[in-house]
């Protein structure tokens, strides 16, 4: 009886020192850092995403570069340490693409979006729809040169007609979040600006949203830089933003799954 409770014993012994060794090495890994870039209608998304992340890769912290993706690929292009890019506009991704800095397997369409008319709640006016903008003092869209929802609403106003009748009175932004608090404060009578970033604020009304056909499909896409020194760990990343968890909380900020 006793030699037969001396294998258990030990066997146990021995699990006890695995679990004890394999813990000891989980808390000795290093925290690795990860930077993304990101286009800034993402902001509450992500940073939803990244409580969920971090809780499951307690070694990896994700730390976010918020901006208009224009401005994000041209930092990108002048070498600004960057592990990953969520572009809110793929020209601007395949630029990155084309010189080499991402390669086409380890990117992807991930999410879509629309864009639409907003004014203050605050500060009522007359305007209810796009071509009612041609009566309007001072309309804010993001600079449509490196902002790709001012791109897309500029596309949209030309194919609406009416763009040359209110290019004069166009506030330029530096990104969508821009636009969105020049309406929010009254600054600007009307803007236009992405539906999930329209969503978040209590202080607009959304009024109209641009047609199909209208303008470029609205895709975002994200993808893993070459020259990552967290190569691994962008990669882990990359794979989770398409799992059904992220997915899920993108859809509920109101972008469109391109992935399923």
């Amino acid at each position: 009886m006793k030699k037969f409770l001396s294998i258990p014993l030990f066997l146990l012994f021995s699990f006890v020192l695995f679990a004890c060794s394999n813990s000891t090495k989980d808390v000795e890994k290093p925290t690795v850092e990860l930077t993304v870039s990101a286009a800034a209608s993402l902001n509450e998304a992500l940073n939803e995403i990244q409580e969920t992340f971090e809780e499951e890769y307690t070694h990896i912290d994700l730390l976010f570069n918020f901006g208009s993706s224009g401005t994000l690929q041209q930092q990108i292009h002048q070498g600004a340490p960057a592990d990953l890019f969520f572009s809110a506009a793929e020209d601007k991704f395949d630029e990155l693409v084309d010189e080499g800095l991402i390669d086409e397997e380890n990117g992807i369409d991930l999410v879509g979006n629309e864009i639409v008319l907003v004014t203050p709640s605050e500060f009522p006016n007359d305007i209810q729809t796009f071509t009612d903008l041609e009566t309007a003092d001072t309309i804010s869209i993001g600079t449509p040169e490196s902002v790709p929802a001012g791109q897309y609403a500029k596309e949209m106003l030309e194919n609406l007609g009416v763009w040359n009748s209110i290019e004069e009175k166009i506030i330029p932004a530096k990104d969508v979040r821009q636009v969105l608090t020049y309406v929010e404060t009254g600054n600007v009578e009307a803007g236009i600006v992405y539906h999930t970033d329209a969503l978040i604020s209590d202080k607009v009304n959304i009024l109209e949203k641009a047609e199909k056909g209208t303008h470029e499909p609205i895709i975002y896409p994200v993808g893993v830089l070459n020259n990552s020194a967290n190569l691994e760990e962008a990669l882990i990343f990359y794979e989770y933003l398409q799992s059904e968890k992220a997915l899920e909380i993108l859809e509920s900020y109101g972008f469109s799954n391109l992935v399923q």
